[in-house]
């Protein structure tokens, strides 16, 4: 059974890919993060701490595991944040890359990694896998060269470029725009959501399933993994109120320009999925098919 070991395994995604493989028990799971381990269930597997800005901690837990694929997850996220404290963005966003990719080469490990559709404009989505990037944001530009020293590495690498994902576990850190949404209508707070922006919605089961196909089938390359679904934010968070019987008159449209957010975002972004169809049999839900799905675990 070949051993797979997940960096960033406290976060949504980390959380999702454990439950999934605790429901298979298809690989072996190590699965690391900074810290105690957060997920409700202790036992089919090993965690193991780990500080992915520590080099030496990650060569020694990688050495003593010796995993046949390392997905990686664990990175700095809030887009904001990364504009404000750029220096350490960079060094979770491509530092810790270069570590994973230099033990990946050192002991023929197969890395999986996340990336983003913050790595273009919005000027042409929704986009391929070889359609050109051209960052707006420090976020989208350390994603962009994490990419970059991804591909230029001999080690057998997966790219996985995800959008706006979604979900929920039972000890979340981070709250994710569908939750933000659900929670601000059911207290009856009016909230402001941009009209102008457009992206493809990931369900974070979906996005788990992917990077565990990748793995099956020791994907190489770069894969599309998000939604189906395209809308703007707005029609997003009207879905949401639609969803849950929530009052839609508290939702503000707002022109993206009125909110002064710190970084810059892409107008429409969304991914064509053909080639991970086919390729890794990805298929995701649709946006109302996800709903559904956290529903049940929120009323679980």
């Amino acid at each position: 059974m070949k051993s797979i070991l997940v960096t960033g395994s406290n976060g949504l995604l980390g959380q999702k890919i454990t439950e999934r493989l605790l429901e298979t028990n298809q690989f072996n799971l190590i699965a690391t993060s900074k810290g105690a381990n957060r997920f409700p269930v202790t036992q089919g597997y090993t965690y193991a701490e780990m500080d992915i800005l520590n080099a030496e901690n990650v060569k020694s837990v990688v050495e003593k595991f010796q995993p046949d694929a390392i997905i990686h997850t664990a990175a700095m996220t809030n887009v904001d944040t990364c504009e404000s404290e750029k220096e350490q963005a960079y060094q979770l966003n491509v530092e810790a890359v270069k570590t994973l990719v230099s033990l990946c080469e050192q002991h023929n490990i197969q890395l999986v990694h996340l990336s983003t559709d913050f790595i273009f404009d919005g000027a042409h989505g929704p986009y391929d896998e070889v359609a050109a990037p051209n960052p707006l944001s420090y976020y989208g530009i350390t994603k962009l060269e994490a990419e970059e020293v991804i591909k230029n590495s001999t080690c057998r690498w997966a790219i996985l470029r995800t959008i706006l994902v979604y979900g929920i576990v039972s000890d979340l850190s981070r709250s994710n725009i569908v939750l933000w949404a659900k929670g601000a209508l059911e207290k009856g707070n009016p909230i402001n959501v941009v009209n102008d922006q457009w992206r493809t919605p990931t369900l974070a089961e979906d996005l788990a399933d992917c990077c565990l196909l990748a793995v099956e089938k020791d994907a190489r390359g770069v894969f599309n993994a998000s939604g189906e679904d395209m809308m703007r934010i707005s029609e997003l968070v009207a879905r949401v109120a639609d969803f849950w019987q929530l009052d839609k008159s508290l939702i503000n449209e707002v022109s993206s320009t009125t909110l002064n957010q710190t970084a810059r975002r892409p107008v429409k972004t969304g991914f064509i999925l053909d080639k991970t169809m086919l390729e890794l049999g990805y298929n995701p839900r649709s946006f109302e098919e996800g709903l559904a799905i956290v529903d049940r675990q929120l009323k679980a």
